[in-house]
């Protein structure tokens, strides 16, 4: 999803020079297009059999583990410092624990194809809470045109000229709020952490290791233990934590390292069209017209409102 870790804004640091990569990093971006282009729809199989705060409970568990493990492999230790790891909580709650739980509300009443559309947003929230928080960002008319074209293409897909006829209003609305949760974060963590001077993979690794905190804390206050564990959701918990958090984040850190975080974040164009082909192939959804449409603008303005590489 959305580069749904802090890695996409982590906090510089000195690092080691690159060593070859087995990949070529195209090959790599394009597994990360499909890995996070089919987490919605294991979040949908997962919310079939287990409540919407356990799949990201799972999830959690499952892409920390994976993140502990390349930590200890590379000998990476977790950061120190209260200060440090107050707004790495505060991050691991914006970043993590919010946007996954709301997903999983979400898909519980709107299709796995709008809840990944909908996750196409978060660049068009960035653009325009970058703009109020940031004073660096400076507005531009393409950026400014990029974000009203961006908001036309919810509204197509939304089908606004309907009056949102059979929309579940309630998920879609869960859904732009995860979306928006994500650069409420990352503008979080370039303010308070950008200067810390550990490593990306130190501070990831400490910030889902905290969402799983958060999660475990207020999943029990919510739920009940479960009475059976479906093996289809379940092994799509599996997937979805190993795969979907904890493999995606490593690909997506070395992406960064290697081509740069303008080049790595493209990836977010692709993740609505591999959701829908997902949700209309293995799940049978319904598509209108206005949804690809609708998808189409959205990224558009999306891609309208980046800021265009800096030339050397």
């Amino acid at each position: 999803m959305t580069t749904v870790t802090a890695s996409r804004r982590a906090p510089s640091g000195a690092h080691p020079p690159l060593p070859r990569r087995a990949l070529d990093w195209r090959l790599r971006f394009g597994v990360l297009s499909l890995i996070w282009g089919f987490s919605f729809l294991l979040i949908k199989v997962g919310t079939d059999g287990f409540a919407p705060f356990q799949v990201t409970l799972g999830r959690l568990v499952f892409g920390t583990a994976v993140l502990a493990a390349a930590m200890a492999v590379k000998r990476v230790r977790l950061p120190r410092g209260a200060r440090t790891w107050g707004h790495l909580a505060v991050a691991a709650f914006l970043l993590n624990a919010l946007p996954f739980s709301l997903f999983a509300f979400a898909e519980q009443t709107v299709p796995s194809t709008l809840a990944g559309i909908c996750n196409a947003t978060s660049p068009l929230w960035g653009m325009a809470l970058s703009l109020v928080a940031l004073s660096e960002d400076r507005p531009t008319r393409r950026r400014v045109a990029g974000l009203g074209i961006g908001f036309l293409g919810v509204l197509t897909v939304l089908g606004v000229w309907q009056g949102f006829h059979g929309l579940d209003v309630t998920g879609t609305a869960l859904a732009l709020l995860a979306s928006f949760s994500y650069p409420v974060g990352w503008i979080y963590v370039r303010r308070t952490l950008a200067d810390s001077g550990h490593s990306h993979l130190a501070m990831t690794g400490a910030q889902l290791l905290l969402a799983t905190v958060q999660l475990a804390l207020v999943t029990p206050l919510f739920t009940s233990w479960p009475r059976h564990f479906a093996t289809v959701p379940l092994l799509a918990i599996v997937a979805l934590g190993a795969l979907g958090t904890g493999l995606a984040v490593l690909i997506q850190y070395g992406l960064v390292a290697e081509v740069g975080p303008t080049t790595a974040q493209m990836v977010t164009y692709f993740i609505p069209v591999i959701a829908t082909a997902a949700g209309v192939a293995l799940l049978n959804e319904s598509l209108t017209w206005s949804t690809p449409v609708g998808a189409a603008i959205v990224l558009t303005g999306a891609a309208l409102t980046q800021p265009r590489p800096q030339k050397p």
